[in-house]
């Protein structure tokens, strides 16, 4: 990962908070070597708060109990010790450290906590512009991704396949859809 430095954010300064019900939070992962599983969180919540000589710091939460695959089963699994360990690390967290210009986009560098361990990544992120909004204060959208491997924060569960290969692949993609309220 390169250094992080901080550009000027693109949205106005004060608190931005996002708005859960316009935005989504999810992973996908190789599954049985051929497909992959896609899932969300449900609950999750953060803030975007930019100083007045516009530097960004971006703060989220996830609630790992609330992943959902589609799957009851696979949901409980995942949830379990092999998995999140969710009942002794229900949260998983971001804080942000930098963020850098990338051509049109920019790269936001934090520490992601999950199941405990907590590791530098970057995210891919694509600033999607500010709305007035529809009079509850400005908007403003963003669209995000980062690849993880699972064991790199303790999700090391091996599940081989009887003729090769694995059930469940090591590198996530997380992606985020972000709106973001002003406060």
């Amino acid at each position: 990962m390169t250094a992080a430095t901080t550009v000027k954010a693109p949205i106005p300064a004060g608190t931005w908070t996002i708005d859960t019900v316009h935005s989504a939070v999810g992973f996908s992962v190789k599954h049985l070597m051929v497909s992959k599983v896609r899932g969300t969180f449900d609950n999750f919540s953060g803030t975007i708060t930019v100083t007045e000589d516009g530097t960004p710091a971006v703060q989220a939460e996830i609630d790992v109990t609330s992943i959902n695959t589609k799957n009851e089963q696979r949901d409980g699994h995942i949830k379990s010790a092999d998995f999140f360990d969710a009942e002794q690390f229900p949260k998983a967290t971001f804080v942000s450290t930098g963020v850098r210009q990338n051509g049109d986009d920019y790269v936001l560098d934090g520490d992601f906590t999950l199941k405990g361990v907590t590791k530098p990544v970057s995210l891919e992120l694509e600033y999607n512009g500010t709305s007035p909004g529809m009079g509850q204060g400005a908007v403003a959208g963003f669209d995000a991704k980062t690849v993880i491997n699972r064991k790199d924060f303790g999700i090391d569960i091996e599940m081989p396949l009887e003729g090769g290969g694995v059930v469940v692949g090591d590198k996530i993609t997380i992606t985020l859809e972000i709106e973001a309220l002003q406060a």
